[in-house]
């Protein structure tokens, strides 16, 4: 595999991975929604030993829906969530699928939180889906 670069908007903050990612997947939960604005957010999980972050960071926690503290990275200059860390999970780094800027990036193969999902989003029926 060949390394991926996710960056920030402004390009101050990355995260290299030198890795496949783990696992690929859509998380529809409100929470998710208010962080991307958008209708879903896409996530690719990592070895947290595969992935090299450089640049500043401002951090942001919160208490998941299902509990545990998850800790959100983003840019102080341009706002844009680069990577973020979940309690339970240290041993792995997730990042969002947009900040590396790839359309070839693979396919997300989870939805997670569908019980918030948009009734006018349709995605795959062959991948794992989770209420």
């Amino acid at each position: 595999m060949a390394e991926r670069i996710a960056a920030c908007s402004c390009g101050q903050l990355t995260a290299t991975a030198t890795e496949d990612p783990i696992r690929v997947s859509v998380c529809h939960c409100l929470d998710c929604q208010r962080r991307t604005g958008n209708v879903f957010g896409a996530q690719a999980r990592f070895r947290k030993e595969a992935v090299q972050v450089a640049g500043l960071a401002t951090a942001y926690a919160r208490v998941r829906d299902e509990g545990g503290k998850i800790t959100f990275s983003f840019c102080p200059y341009c706002g844009a969530t680069v990577y973020y860390l979940a309690e339970g999970y240290e041993d792995t780094i997730a990042i969002p699928v947009g900040a590396f800027a790839e359309p070839g990036f693979p396919a997300p193969t989870r939805s997670v939180w569908e019980r918030d999902k948009h009734a006018w989003v349709v995605l795959p029926e062959n991948m794992e889906h989770i209420g």
